[in-house]
């Protein structure tokens, strides 16, 4: 099972870097194929959107056949696939082609060791646990700014995408050799993702699941590269550095938010408070879109640090689940916070096309929209209930 583990991870870093790298290869691929920006918050979002509509297929199959196969098999066929595609790729719609099969390819990785964890371990270190495989993997946040700048400028963008199609591939065969599946209860009650949705306390978290990673991996993943371009005119190598600023921020987020609930009586009120931090910072470059390059910078940090709440809502949510439902549970989740991202790429990509007027405007629009949907679900988490930390699944 440790190692199996392990390959999780890995899988879920290049399921962290598939998400991040189009920021990086914006001017090369409009210079090569003329893939625009607005192209390229569609293909984003469309990475987003499936790897979302994904996730109720993937929570049967985590309760059905395990992680095993879900994981491995999806990750071959869907992100090494999506991966050679990508590579050559000769015009816009070839680039969303590929992303939509690496969205589908990388869809079952997180779950799957979140299913373990819920499964194995003991539901006191599953915000700890599930934050810890996020901050880890976000070592793939880190890999699609810096080194894949370098990588790019060093072999080409179509030589780096075949090489990690095969690295994918590889990663795949492992999960297959590796996982061990939790033993199933083959005498558990059936049910499906509709008796989640029966669940009067889970509505009021869902809300904010929704919005709360749009934020961080909305800039992250697309719009830092062209507003830090558009705005402060920074190359490649400018965009590389600032976007590993964010992408070290965001890991951080999750080595800290992950053992709060350890320490602290109240995930609801770790998950409000941090959330409320990242609407402030949005607000902050919606107020001064066009300052120095520090304050920018600090800005899509602390929105990159305070955005990286994810596990422990989720460890809110799941303290609500029947056991039996677990892996539809989580990946229920997962559902309202990929699909928030994917959606509010495609709505932002038409924002940005749609403002008129200096470099920065666009962006501003952005920002302010970002901060408006988390302050909305404040709003309804606000009367969410929760259960002790340490108190049994019930």
């Amino acid at each position: 099972m440790r190692l199996g583990l392990i390959f999780l991870v890995v899988a879920y870093v290049l399921s962290q870097f598939y998400r991040a790298f189009l920021a990086v290869l914006t001017p090369v691929l409009e210079a090569d194929i003329g893939a625009t920006a607005d192209d390229l918050a569609t293909a984003s979002g469309l990475w987003f959107l499936v790897f979302a509509l994904m996730q109720i297929p993937v929570g049967w199959a985590l309760d059905t056949v395990g992680p095993r196969r879900t994981a491995g098999v999806l990750l071959a066929l869907g992100a090494a696939g999506g991966a050679f595609v990508f590579a050559g790729a000769s015009s816009p719609a070839h680039i969303s082609v590929a992303m939509v099969l690496i969205g589908i390819g990388c869809s079952p990785v997180l779950m799957s060791s979140y299913y373990i964890f819920a499964k194995v371990y003991s539901p006191a270190v599953f915000a700890t646990l599930a934050g810890a495989v996020i901050g880890i993997g976000s070592l793939g946040n880190l890999a699609g700014s810096v080194p894949m700048a370098w990588a790019v400028e060093a072999f080409g963008w179509r030589e780096t995408l075949a090489g990690l199609g095969a690295l994918t591939l590889a990663v795949a065969v492992a999960l297959m050799v590796f996982i061990t599946d939790p033993p199933r209860d083959e005498n558990a009650p059936k049910g499906s993702v509709l008796d989640l949705l029966r669940i009067p306390a889970l509505w009021f978290i869902f809300p904010l699941m929704f919005v709360n990673y749009a934020p961080s991996a909305g800039i992250r993943g697309l719009w830092i590269g062209p507003y830090l371009s558009d705005v402060y005119g920074l190359d490649a190598g400018g965009l590389g550095e600032i976007t590993l600023v964010m992408g070290l921020a965001m890991i951080l987020g999750n080595f800290v938010y992950g053992p709060l609930d350890r320490v602290l009586p109240s995930r609801k009120w770790i998950v409000f408070t941090g959330n409320a931090l990242g609407a402030l910072a949005c607000f902050a470059l919606y107020w001064v879109p066009a300052g120095t390059l520090t304050y920018a910078a600090v800005l899509l940090a602390a929105i990159g640090f305070f955005g990286a709440s994810f596990p422990v809502v989720i460890a809110h949510a799941k303290e609500f689940f029947p056991a039996h439902l677990t892996g539809r549970g989580v990946t229920l989740l997962n559902l309202f916070g990929i699909g928030g991202v994917g959606i509010m790429q495609v709505v932002t990509g038409r924002v940005h096309s749609a403002i008129q007027g200096g470099a920065a405007e666009p962006y501003q629009a952005i920002f302010g929209l970002f901060g408006l949907l988390v302050l909305a679900g404040l709003a309804v988490y606000l009367f969410a209930k929760e259960r002790p930390v340490s108190a049994p699944k019930g």
